[in-house]
Formats: C-alpha cells, structure tokens, sequence
C-alpha cells in the first residue's frame, strides 16, 4: 500500500440503511475533529466483534479515538459489534485503516505504546500525553514480533497479572490503559 493511501473511516452502510438508522461511528474532517485529551485507542487486526463492540462504547464513554487497523476479523456490519456498543456507536469517534503503517502516518507525532505481556515497563510507569498511541494486538494471539520490533514503538508496556496468566481480555486490557491516562488529567472533562 503506498504511503500516501488514505485513512478510511467507517464503511459506507448497508443497502437500505440510511441517516438516522446508520448506527455506526461517524467522523467529520481532520478540520472538525477536535485537538485530542486522552491518547488513541489501535487495536491491531481485532478479530472479535464483541471486543471491538466494547471499545467502541470504551471511547464513547472516555473521549478517546479507537482506530482499526485491518484486517478485521468481522465485518463492522455484524450484530454482535452493535449489541455490545449498545445505543454509543453515534457518540464514539473510530477510523479504519488499511495498516499499520496508515494507522501511524494519521499520527505522525505520537509516542506508540505497545501493549504486552512480554513487556518490563508497567502501564503505570508512563506518563501519559494527548495524541499518545496504546496499540493494542489481535485477541488469540497479541502483537506480533515484527509489530514489536517496528522503529515507532516509543516502549512496550504490560498490566500487571499474576504469575502463569497469559493475558487479559483485549477491551479490558484497553479500559485499564485508557483509565489510567484519563487518572492522570484528574479525568478532564469527566463528571
């Protein structure tokens, strides 16, 4: 994919779905989108609807961006994302990206933390800053090694477990992470 290849956001819907009935997460321009308070959400090839249906809620409720990056291992039309996003997919700001590398050039400044449980530094280490990255990996699996060893990592990062666990539901793993971002502004703009 060429570097200049355009960030995607939500699909257009489905035959017969029109304005107010379209459920999913809308963005407007880069000139509309706000300065961001929180970090950004990536879930690297997310292979789980109901996962991504949580974050999607996860950003509604928190104010932070979720981006996809592709492939998907669902389609964004499928039941089981929109139940568990409940009635917040109008509220929560998402893009799609072709890749890895899109999902990084829509923020070229951004420190990239990647979440791991092969990691040393705990999340409660890093000091947090709007327009950060917390990437996040496909459920089964995690981050791959070449996604690990790729040159924007700022760090890796991991959540504390106890010992012999092999790792936390990828949407909670993601509400922990972002919580504590939102811990440190004193959770600006929350009531």
């Amino acid at each position: 994919m060429p570097d200049d290849a355009p960030t995607t956001s939500v699909p257009a819907p489905s035959p017969g779905v029109t304005g107010a009935e379209d459920w999913r997460p809308h963005l407007g321009t880069d000139a509309e989108r706000p300065a961001p308070t929180l970090p950004h959400l990536v879930f690297f090839e997310p292979r789980i609807p109901g996962n991504t249906g949580n974050a999607i809620r996860l950003a509604a409720v928190t104010g932070a961006r979720l981006h996809l990056v592709e492939p998907l291992g669902f389609d964004l039309d499928e039941p089981k994302l929109r139940r568990a996003g409940l009635d917040y997919h109008d509220l929560a700001a998402m893009e799609v990206h072709a890749d890895l590398e899109a999902a990084l050039a829509s923020m070229p400044e951004a420190r990239v933390f990647a979440f791991t449980t092969k990691a040393t530094t705990r999340h409660t280490d890093v000091e947090y800053r709007p327009g950060d990255v917390l990437l996040f990996g496909p459920e089964p699996t995690g981050l791959p090694d070449d996604v690990l060893a790729h040159a924007r990592i700022t760090d890796q990062v991991k959540i504390p477990m106890l010992p012999g666990r092999r790792s936390l539901n990828l949407t909670n793993s993601a509400s922990i992470a972002i919580y504590e971002a939102w811990r440190q502004t004193g959770f600006a703009g929350g009531v």
